[in-house]
Order: C-alpha cells, then sequence, then structure tokens
C-alpha cells in the first residue's frame, strides 16, 4: 500500500461507503455537499493506493454455507507461502499472520456442512499442527467504529441502504454464486460487467442482485488498514467462557469500540475476538482493565495481528 493520508472528506466517504457498498457517488456527493467527481476522485485515489476495497460476499447464516476457524502452526520461513496459498482458495474468507508469521489463522466457509480441507494443509512442508473449530454464530452487527465515526446522523440517514428482511435461508443456484465471485473481488462492479462475468442480461443482473439485497443477503465491507486511522496494535483473541454467561460477555465485548469482530466457536476457547488499539499501552489496557474484570472470562489467549493475506473478499491472485 502507498502512503496514504485520511483527510476528513476521506473518512466520511469511507465511512458511508461501510454503510452500503455501492451507495451511488451521487448519493454520498450529495450527503457531504460536495461534487459527484470530487468523490469519485477520491475513491480513485484511495483504491490506487490500495488504500481501500470495497467486497461483498453471500450472508453464510441464510446461504447455509458452513464456516471453520482453521489455525496453522507454522515455521516462520514458510509463513509467506501458506498465507498466499490460502488466500487464493476461493474457500477462504479471510487469512491472517500472528505472532511475527509463527501462526496463520483462516476461516473457510463452505456450501453445507462441508469441512475444512485438514488433511492437505496438515500435509504441507511448512505446517508443523493444524486445529480447526467450527464457527457457531457472529456475534456483531456493525463493524469496527474506529472506521465509522465521520458521518453524522443526519448524514448516515441519507447513505442508508433500504431495509432488509433476511428472515429465511436462501436457496443459490449456480449463477448466484458467480455473480458473488465477482462482488468479492470488487463490490461496486458496474451492473454492465457483472452481465458480462456471468452471462446474464443487465436487467436481469440489476434485478437479481436487488432481490438479494433486499432479503440481506450480501454483505459489504470496506477493507481498509486501521493505522491509516492511527491505530496500530490489532490483536487476537480465543477466550474461554462459561457457558452460562456467554451472551453477557459476548454483547458487553460487542459494544466496545476496540472491538472490531466477535464470533461463538466451538472448543477450548468458545469466543473469537478482533480488537484495534491505538497501540500496545492501549491493548495492555484494555486485556488488563477491561477483559480481566469481565465475570465468566476463565482463560485469554491473545497473538497480534502480524499481516493479512486475505482480509473479505479474493485476492487478485484468486483463481
Amino acid at each position: 500500500m502507498e502512503s496514504v493520508m485520511l483527510d476528513a472528506l476521506d473518512q466520511c466517504l469511507l465511512h458511508a461507503l461501510q454503510i452500503d457498498g455501492r451507495v451511488p457517488f451521487s448519493r454520498i456527493a450529495a450527503v457531504l455537499d460536495v461534487s459527484d467527481r470530487t468523490v469519485a476522485r477520491r475513491f480513485g485515489r484511495l483504491r490506487a493506493a490500495g488504500a481501500l476495497r470495497v467486497s461483498a460476499v453471500p450472508h453464510s447464516h441464510l446461504a447455509a454455507d458452513a464456516q471453520w476457524l482453521v489455525r496453522l502452526r507454522v515455521h516462520p520461513r514458510a509463513a509467506a507461502g501458506v498465507a498466499r496459498a490460502l488466500a487464493a482458495r476461493h474457500d477462504t474468507a479471510w487469512v491472517t499472520e500472528l505472532s511475527g508469521g509463527t501462526e496463520i489463522v483462516c476461516l473457510f466457509r463452505l456450501p453445507g456442512d462441508g469441512a475444512a480441507p485438514l488433511a492437505m494443509l496438515s500435509a504441507h512442508p511448512g505446517v508443523i499442527e493444524v486445529t480447526a473449530q467450527r464457527l457457531l454464530r457472529h456475534l456483531m452487527d456493525q463493524r469496527w467504529r474506529g472506521r465509522m465515526s465521520a458521518l453524522t446522523e443526519h448524514q448516515l440517514a441519507g447513505i442508508h441502504p433500504p431495509d432488509t428482511a433476511a428472515t429465511e435461508t436462501i436457496r443459490l443456484t449456480d449463477l448466484d454464486r458467480r455473480l458473488f465471485r465477482a462482488l468479492s473481488a470488487d463490490g461496486r462492479t458496474a451492473y454492465a460487467e457483472l452481465a458480462r462475468h456471468v452471462d446474464w442480461s443487465e436487467s436481469a443482473v440489476r434485478r437479481r442482485l436487488t432481490e438479494l439485497r433486499a432479503a440481506g443477503m450480501l454483505l459489504f465491507d470496506v477493507e481498509v488498514e486501521p493505522a491509516l486511522f492511527g491505530y496500530s496494535a490489532q490483536c487476537l483473541l480465543w477466550l474461554s467462557v462459561a457457558p452460562a454467561r456467554l451472551r453477557t460477555v459476548a454483547a458487553s465485548l460487542a459494544a466496545d469500540t476496540e472491538t472490531a469482530y466477535l464470533g461463538a466457536t466451538t472448543g477450548r476457547h468458545n469466543l473469537l475476538a478482533v480488537t484495534i488499539s491505538r497501540d500496545t499501552g492501549a491493548l495492555y489496557s484494555y486485556l488488563s482493565e477491561r477483559i480481566g474484570t469481565l465475570t465468566g472470562v476463565a482463560q485469554v489467549e491473545t497473538a497480534p495481528i502480524t499481516a493479512y493475506a486475505k482480509r473479505f473478499g479474493p485476492t487478485s491472485r484468486a483463481v
């Protein structure tokens, strides 16, 4: 990523895109009282510098996908290669290196009740150990607040997409999955280009995408480095929580400004969190003064996030 400095307008643009990844530039411009060209130019500059990417993937719960959290202990010299290979797979949702490249954690998203390819992973010469747990439920609706605090309530009202009604499982077709593959690479892909990609008519693509969004089928995300907002310490937390306190602890953590992600898993650690802090001092304070005081938390394991090979959608090398 090139060196980028975010000003107030950049942060408002990123906030708007996080609310609705396909919101027209004209609507953002009207809300921010700037020209359409200014918004398009800012977006293009940030994307060209590698500072942002808009991705979209199917809502896993509605798509009836199985999600597996896989943790690999690796030889540091092999970490980058293993991470790149995992990132290039279409069935991985995100891939991150931990603790200076001694570990890799990735999330597999598989149709139905599919299992993660553990035998293949354990056969890699750079992999020392593989463990996997089923991700049972995502426990946060909102994104990390550090990148969603630029717009006022009045401005947000002008950005918000139509209400969705995600109430039942949606059966996806092969054509839908081809559409999702294009959107996961670029969530703002134009309708005409999507039509060429899936060999549909543009009107059919527009109609189907409208239906999927109205059903809450699509999840949009803006991939942007927290360091651009002044936050340098990202950490993965595995928490062992008493089952009777799991819901209460999860609700408490989800309300924290440090929490970027929260999910319930199987295994000895039944809660996974991704936290973002200003620096290591702030991370220490959060762990000791906040996490350490939560009733029901029996054990916490932490690992600093070293790098992401894949965040939300596929890498450009995915095949």
